[in-house]
């Protein structure tokens, strides 16, 4: 298989991929790629959006073009054998896999099967060994995202905060973190052994601190000052599960002091929208008598149960505990001091 060739010594690797990239979308999309798409895809201004098609143009001669109504044109590619056979990127792969998984988790099995056998599909096409590796670091992704992102408000999240974490998943290596948590009354440093990321609304990290008892601790993103990478290798838990882990809370938070058994009971006006909804993996769902649904699980997180349950209005009863029965009355008055 002959590869095109570039045209200019000067050509940097960024301004190469960018080429490729466009003969991607040339060669994937039905009606090819317009300027328009240029410039949304690398946010550039149209004068440089055409520079680029030019360039693409010298580089793949085996283009076609076509006008529409409205005047635009459309670049398309069929005989692009290298595109064809590009490898699979590990960041491609894995934020598919994410995708499926989110899917899933919200309720939507039909999107999240229409995303899988697109995936088995495109993993098919690659030979064994250039699938390896992406497979790899997707398994490594998941694991840092095994409680997928809930719907609603989050936190933002330094960015570089999570792609030191997953270059620290990969190896897998130590970080430390300046740190203040609510009874600390200044920052301090922890070396600390990474297992996963929580996301709900906040961001959490899951550690081991080496320094003390080395159990697993929460740590919230937003009292993170700094992080750092180490060349320190940890052996991970082979018997740490996420999905485990995450099940013990609500939301995104837990505490060993509000761990119980948790029954709501929704009136029989809300008990089939109530039915629909997925509030924890534990759940069992009776329907009772007199038409209301009882939901019972096990986990923590009060409060964030009873920020969920005031959108409900009168139409949930908190049955046990009766701690969140309180707290839920203090949230509907306005009382609870406590921010998400």
């Amino acid at each position: 298989m002959q590869l095109p060739l570039f045209g200019s010594r000067d050509m940097s690797f960024c301004k190469a991929q960018q080429l490729y990239r466009i003969a991607e979308m040339a060669t994937a999309r039905r009606w090819g790629v317009s300027l328009k798409h240029v410039m949304d895809e690398f946010d550039v201004e149209e004068r440089t959006a055409r520079r680029m098609l030019r360039k693409f143009e010298d580089l793949f001669p085996g283009f076609e073009t076509t006008d529409d109504d409205d005047r635009r044109r459309w670049w398309t590619l069929t005989d692009a054998p290298y595109i064809q056979h590009r490898v699979l990127r590990e960041n491609e792969l894995a934020a598919l896999d994410l995708a499926i998984r989110r899917a899933a988790r919200d309720g939507a099995d039909g999107e999240a099967r229409a995303l899988e056998v697109a995936r088995d599909r495109l993993v098919a096409s690659y030979s064994r060994p250039m699938t390896q590796g992406a497979m790899g670091y997707s398994e490594i992704l998941l694991l840092a995202n095994g409680f997928a992102s809930r719907p609603g408000p989050t936190r933002k999240v330094p960015e570089d905060y999570l792609n030191l974490l997953f270059t620290s998943f990969r190896r897998p290596t130590m970080v430390e973190i300046v740190y203040q948590g609510a009874r600390d009354p200044e920052p301090r440093k922890r070396l600390v052994e990474p297992h996963a990321v929580i996301v709900g609304t906040r961001y959490y990290l899951i550690a081991r601190d080496v320094d003390a008892d080395r159990q697993y601790r929460q740590f919230r993103f937003d009292r993170i000052h700094e992080m750092y990478g180490t060349v320190h290798a940890f052996e991970r838990d082979p018997d740490f599960d996420v999905e485990s882990y995450s099940a013990q809370a609500f939301g995104s938070f837990f505490s060993d002091a509000e761990q119980g058994p948790v029954r709501w009971r929704f009136s029989p006006g809300a008990a089939s929208e109530a039915r629909d909804f997925v509030f924890h993996p534990t759940q069992e769902l009776t329907d009772l008598e007199d038409g209301s649904l009882l939901v019972e699980f096990t986990a923590s997180g009060w409060l964030e149960m009873a920020w969920h349950l005031v959108q409900w209005g009168n139409a949930v009863e908190v049955l046990d505990p009766p701690e969140l029965r309180d707290m839920l009355e203090q949230v509907r008055r306005g009382e609870v001091d406590i921010l998400p």
